[in-house]
């Protein structure tokens, strides 16, 4: 190995070989956030994270969707003027559902996470809102995102999937807890897309004609009702159509059978944020029903299929940093990395001008600041490229505070979330091991969790994920240790095995 390319004695580098400031906690504004442009470390890994695989989506690459409407069914004015939320108002859309980990080829019926990505053509510009079959995610800081990702797909050498690579992960970082358990739990594996439930996941700010600010979490109800797979049935379709999810909802649109979703939210005053028991911008959370009841918004409707896949779904390109007035993002730092991230993804991936696509173009008039590039369709003419100008062409000249803003204060820090009184990484992950689930999806569990700890996972992992297990729930944790204890082989002896 050329000395140039050995490892550090301690930590890790820039791609210039400087020595990095932290790969675990991305540059803030006091330990809550916000997320600094000059976080050059965290801009540069992902940045580099969004071109890593050319050309299909990483992650995400596996999906399919379909165009549809959204109706506004409620009156939520008081907490929103956003256009799209006020009572019978009907906006066009479009859905895109994908596993994480897998490759444009790989299973439907793989044991995921399922992305459940949504872009409203609203009067007002397009709105995205980009969230999963799951209320939480496995990380609250993009700092590790990358390296997230990076875990759950293929060994370097072999370029094959491993459960050692993925649990040392998860064992590494416990705030995957919460995660964890959804995925090894019925919702890793939906029946079809259909009968998934959809989260936006992050805390959003909403924002009403009046000023007033609130904090919201989106959650979609399906009306197919919820439906699973079960591991055999899930390994058997795997087998003999690795595009069923996808095949499924196309033929259910064309029989007419139109999917749809009650889309319901939680609001929360602003100022409960700074007191509520758990930090209500931690992804890896969700806020207690009896504290923030749902309230009704409208009904998603998915009634019309893709013409062509590449044209409207391939290239289709959403990010939660596509919003529209009377929507905001929140101190939740994993949100704020995905503004950034997800457009600089798609100006990889796709090209430049993504956003003139068809598919990504909004229904309005369009009177950007970003010129030329590669594949450049729309034009502004002779207008002047510049702002201020005098030739006549308006420019946006906004000053003083922002209506989607919050405060901030505090110096500039590299350091996790300050934990609110309720705060840990094990104790939503056990809630909903003991009063969500029922025995018959405990014991699914503990069977789901100890088949993967047998696929190859070896010490000082398996350990780590036996006192994983142990602190989401004693009793699970030890029913998944006896398992893999009675079914896992024991270690050779020295010598054994060698030719």
């Amino acid at each position: 190995m050329n000395e140039s390319n050995s490892k550090p004695a301690t930590g890790s580098t820039t791609g210039t070989g400087a020595p990095a400031q932290s790969d675990r906690n991305s540059l803030t504004v006091g330990p809550n956030g916000p997320i600094l442009l000059h976080d050059v470390h965290f801009l540069e890994q992902m940045a580099h994270f969004n071109r890593e695989k050319v050309p299909e989506r990483q992650p995400h690459a596996k999906g399919a969707g379909a165009f549809g409407e959204f109706e506004t069914t409620e009156d939520v004015s008081k907490y929103t003027k956003a256009a799209l939320f006020q009572k019978g108002c009907k906006t066009e859309m479009l859905a895109r559902f994908s596993t994480v980990a897998g490759e444009a080829g790989s299973p439907d019926t793989w044991r995921d996470v399922r992305g459940f990505s949504l872009k409203f053509y609203t009067d007002e510009g397009n709105y995205d809102l980009v969230g999963n079959n799951t209320p939480v995610f496995f990380v609250r800081d993009p700092m590790k995102f990358p390296h997230f990702i990076r875990s759950q797909k293929r060994l370097p050498d072999s370029g094959l999937r491993d459960n050692h690579m993925q649990w040392d992960f998860w064992t590494n970082n416990p705030e995957t807890a919460h995660q964890v358990t959804y995925l090894m739990g019925e919702r890793g594996l939906p029946r079809t897309w259909r009968h998934m439930n959809g989260y936006g996941s992050h805390t959003y700010m909403w924002v009403n004609a009046a000023g007033e600010k609130f904090w919201v979490k989106y959650h979609f109800h399906t009306n197919q009702g919820m439906a699973f797979f079960s591991n055999a049935e899930a390994a058997a379709m795997a087998g003999s159509d690795a595009d069923f999810h996808r095949r499924d909802l196309f033929d259910a649109i064309a029989r007419g059978e139109h999917p749809s979703w009650v889309m319901s939210v939680q609001v929360m005053p602003y100022a409960d944020a700074a007191k509520y028991r758990f930090n209500p911008f931690d992804l890896t959370k969700t806020w207690s029903h009896k504290d923030y009841p749902l309230i009704k918004v409208g009904t998603m409707t998915l009634n019309r299929n893709p013409e062509n896949f590449f044209a409207q779904i391939e290239q289709a390109a959403f990010s939660p940093g596509n919003v529209v007035p009377g929507i905001g993002l929140s101190p939740d730092k994993m949100l704020l990395g995905r503004a950034f991230a997800y457009n600089d993804a798609q100006r990889n991936r796709i090209g430049t001008n993504f956003h003139q696509l068809p598919v990504n173009r909004p229904k309005v008039p369009v009177n950007t600041y970003m010129f030329d590039g590669q594949m450049a369709y729309e034009h502004t003419g002779n207008a002047p490229v510049y702002a201020p100008n005098s030739a006549g062409r308006s420019w946006a000249d906004q000053t003083g505070k922002t209506e989607d803003g919050w405060e901030a204060d505090g110096d500039m820090v590299r350091q996790a979330y300050t934990l609110h009184a309720e705060d840990d990484d094990f104790g939503q992950a056990g809630t909903l091991v003991r009063d969500v689930f029922n025995d018959d999806q405990r014991s699914k569990l503990v069977e789901q969790v100890a088949g993967s700890l047998l696929g190859g996972v070896r010490s000082p992992v398996l350990e780590r994920a036996f006192d994983y297990w142990k602190s989401i729930d004693a009793d699970v944790g030890r029913r998944i240790e006896e398992k893999v204890r009675a079914g896992k082989a024991p270690e050779p002896a020295a010598g054994e095995g060698e030719a």
